[in-house]
């Protein structure tokens, strides 16, 4: 399993078409692309060379707190510890880059893969477009 660390103007494509894959065509999302992915850092992992999984981390508002989305794993993928080796590696570059803290916006269905990977709930249920979502908070030692 490799990790990159991709941003804008590199080709960022791969994890584009792992969001397709998942966030589009799988669960149905039509806005999911925004102003904040030419600005922040994209995370690849391929395994065996292969697009595997993807997230994205870039400053939150607050001092000290990053923001970690877009956390995909392409179905052959899953079940395999893939997700939390991602967790892993954003908390490490939030680490690196000075943060303290990661939040991010769950899809409920997602809450105990969050949990396990130390987060905690800090909001109240919403919808992002179709999908219940809930605001999750982890401090990065």
């Amino acid at each position: 399993m490799t990790f990159r660390w991709l941003s804008v103007p590199e080709d960022c494509s791969p994890v584009y078409n792992i969001r397709v894959e998942v966030f589009v065509k799988e669960q149905g999302f039509s806005n999911e692309f925004d102003a904040t992915d030419a600005v922040c850092f994209h995370l690849l992992c391929e395994k065996d060379g292969v697009p595997a999984g993807c997230a994205r981390i870039f400053p939150d508002r607050e001092e000290g707190r990053w923001h970690i989305g877009r956390v995909a794993i392409l179905p052959a993928f899953r079940g395999t510890g893939l997700g939390l080796h991602i967790m892993n590696a954003c908390h490490e570059k939030i680490a690196e880059l000075g943060g303290s803290a990661a939040v991010l916006s769950a899809q409920c269905q997602a809450i105990g893969f969050y949990q396990k990977a130390g987060y905690q709930i800090i909001s109240g249920e919403y919808l992002d477009e179709h999908c219940p979502h809930v605001d999750m908070l982890r401090q990065i030692p």
